[in-house]
């Protein structure tokens, strides 16, 4: 006879552990969260974790398969935080803008755990339901299905891309960071425009902003292209550049085409 299957409720752990907390799901994101902030991800081990949750590092693999499956739900809670409360104006634009910015800020909000989980698909509640609200604001605002899909990809993988590389630099050493953040004054702005006219014209424009994140100025590039589809009519049947099968099968990264999903 099978041996009868336990629900997933009763697998979880009533009784306190050692820090006199009771361990959920929930509980176990936040420690990891506030563990990746201090010690990185080379820090983040079932052992450790064990020990500032005060429980046994095995008690975690009742919640969580393994450290990758903690890993994804720790990327789904900051997609979570992000759209956590959110309602839509009925303004595409401005919606997608917001959420934008909105999950854009969550991840960095905690850099370390934003490099760690930023290209990850986790297929949890959070991102389901986030992927969700996206395409319903771009249908609803009348795009194409096959645009539709396209204009999501291309929103969601430049948020998080960006929000991976503005988290890298914030989560280096500030000794580091700040190097890094001098090089436009003490080196680009020194330039002569004899051997570089065009960034000595506009090098106190690079000073000020190339310390800044662009990914405000890259959403609002995206949408204003939306917006211009959109508004084409009959044009808008025309496939997207670069959105030809030949090109959508040229992988990305390692294990990733475009025709899969972040």
């Amino acid at each position: 006879m099978p041996k009868r299957v336990v629900p997933e409720p009763a697998r979880r752990r009533r009784r306190p552990t050692k820090n006199g907390a009771v361990l959920s799901e929930s509980l176990i994101v936040e420690t990891a969260l506030r563990m990746l902030r201090v010690h990185g991800s080379a820090g983040l081990t079932a052992r450790r974790l064990g020990t500032a949750l005060g429980a046994d590092p095995s008690t975690l693999y009742r919640y969580f398969r393994g450290m990758d499956d903690l890993t994804l739900a720790i990327g789904d809670a900051l997609i979570g935080r992000a759209v956590q409360g959110w309602r839509g104006t009925g303004d595409w634009h401005a919606d997608l803008r917001d959420l934008g910015l909105r999950i854009h800020s969550a991840y960095l909000e905690h850099p370390q755990a934003a490099v760690l989980t930023a290209n990850r698909v986790s297929g949890r509640r959070h991102e389901i339901d986030a992927d969700e609200l996206i395409l319903g604001i771009l249908r609803d605002a009348g795009f194409r299905d096959a645009d539709a899909v396209r204009f999501y990809h291309a929103f969601i993988d430049q948020t998080l891309a960006f929000a991976a590389l503005d988290a890298a630099s914030l989560a280096l050493p500030d000794e580091a960071r700040s190097a890094d953040e001098e090089v436009w004054q003490a080196t680009y702005a020194r330039l002569p425009a004899e051997t570089h006219p065009h960034i000595a014209a506009v090098a106190p424009l690079l000073v000020a902003d190339m310390n800044l994140s662009a990914y405000p100025t890259a959403l609002e590039l995206l949408l204003n292209s939306a917006a211009a589809r959109l508004g084409a009519g009959p044009a808008a049947a025309r496939p997207i550049p670069g959105g030809t099968p030949e090109h959508r099968a040229t992988p990305l990264r390692a294990g990733r085409t475009q025709d899969g999903q972040r």
